[in-house]
């Protein structure tokens, strides 16, 4: 309702109204008496200061009231939505700091530009020709990868990839910006994983992540990706699920090739940058290294085994290296299809066969030739544990050391024979 429609009906009711006085003569002179009094009191108080002296609080008038109070700032805490949110945002809050960035800087070749005066039999012209010289070298960065804190002291997991230039110079550098300098220590000769150290002199702790299990992990299991994505993005997360099991992939990058089998595949965004970097479950575990994306596919990306590093650890602390066992053969892991089109007697086993026919499958020298292994030789169990496409032989044979002793059931034109062989030791080559 309007405001002028209140004053109207105050003043038609203030026009209907008797005026009302309900106060004596005597009682008006008597008001009016006080009044004066207390007028004149008032105006003693005011002038004449030889009465009274007091001072009034002083009071500014030009300052806002709103700012005089203090400002709380009330943080708003996020409630994660779920319980799998929640899982992933505690995970990744407890374990990020742990994650770091490796940077690779090599001392690269200067070059300058300069010109040299050309040569004019006939001496009509005078002319420059550009040429480039080396002007020594300066130290630049070449490259950057991912790596995990696994021990207090500053014990690293990454891919073996990151850190094979033994040319160069390698940094770490933290979650918090903090920047150490770091040695290889091991790097794996079968698998893509090396171990670095960080150089360590004021025996400082650094945050570390908690190792997993890899052995029991289920396709469509939530896990969490952190890596330093393009090298310049550190400590990117992503989520995703396990795609898959046990799979082998032929890996190249910087003009090497190798192959890795029994890997985990994952739809969590493995970027370049994030080799070496962990993938976690939801509880904060590491269940595996990021080491490989198929080109030209979106989310498939494949991770080494925390199982196979755990491994590698070990041998670290009570050798100072990693060791393989060696056998010495080419091999192709038999399934009905490779049985079928090849008139195979078994559908199981590995096969001793090269691709290339000029190369024989068994290593001259090699543990397998002292045993007697011949080319077209299936090898059916390894001291009685049967070759599959889930228990590849690499997968089974890496289970030992190199100098054990073990028993081979092979068959040889159909029929079946036992040799025993002493595993040698696998090079870095």
């Amino acid at each position: 309702m309007p405001m002028y429609d209140l004053f109207d009906k105050e003043e038609n009711k203030n026009k209907d109204a008797k005026p009302q006085n309900n106060g004596t003569p005597a009682k008006n002179f008597l008001i009016v008496i006080l009044a004066l009094v207390a007028g004149f009191g008032l105006g003693a108080l005011s002038f004449n200061q030889d009465f009274f002296e007091f001072e009034l609080p002083a009071i500014d008038f030009s300052a806002n009231p709103a700012e005089s109070q203090p400002v709380v700032e009330t943080k708003m805490e996020y409630v994660p939505q779920t319980s799998q949110e929640e899982a992933v945002i505690k995970a990744v809050k407890e374990y990020s700091p742990a994650v770091v960035s490796i940077i690779i800087t090599k001392d690269m070749p200067v070059y300058e530009r300069y010109y040299s005066r050309g040569f004019d039999p006939f001496g009509f012209w005078d002319f420059q020709i550009p040429q480039v010289r080396q002007k020594g070298t300066q130290e630049r960065e070449v490259g950057a990868g991912t790596g995990f804190i696994v021990n207090a002291d500053g014990t690293i997991l990454t891919n073996k990839h990151v850190v094979s230039d033994a040319s160069a110079q390698y940094t770490v550098v933290m979650a918090d910006g903090g920047e150490y300098p770091a040695k290889v220590v091991a790097l794996d000769p079968a698998n893509d994983i090396a171990v670095v150290k960080i150089s360590n002199d004021e025996n400082r702790e650094f945050p570390a992540v908690i190792l997993g299990n890899s052995a029991n992990l289920q396709i469509g299991q939530s896990v969490i990706a952190i890596g330093n994505t393009l090298g310049e993005f550190d400590n990117t997360v992503s989520v995703g699920v396990i795609s898959g099991m046990q799979r082998s992939i032929m890996a190249y990058g910087a003009g090497d090739s190798e192959v890795l089998e029994d890997l985990i595949q994952t739809d969590a965004a493995i970027n370049e940058g994030n080799s070496g970097g962990p993938l976690l479950n939801l509880k904060g575990e590491v269940i595996g290294i990021n080491t490989a994306i198929a080109s030209g596919a979106q989310n498939v990306g494949f991770v080494i085994p925390i199982d196979l590093a755990k491994r590698d650890l070990e041998q670290v602390k009570e050798m100072g290296k990693i060791v393989y066992p060696y056998l010495g053969i080419y091999y192709t892991m038999i399934n009905a299809k490779i049985q079928e089109a090849n008139d195979l007697s078994v559908d199981y086993g590995a096969w001793i066969t090269a691709d290339d026919e000029k190369i024989s499958s068994v290593i001259a020298a090699s543990p397998a030739q002292a045993a007697g292994l011949k080319d077209g030789d299936i090898i059916l169990e390894i001291n009685g544990q049967k070759l599959a496409q889930t228990d590849s032989l690499a997968r089974v044979i890496a289970k030992y050391n190199p100098g054990d002793k073990v028993n081979l059931k092979v068959s040889r034109q159909g029929s079946e024979i036992m040799l025993e062989v002493t595993l040698g030791e696998r090079s870095k080559e």
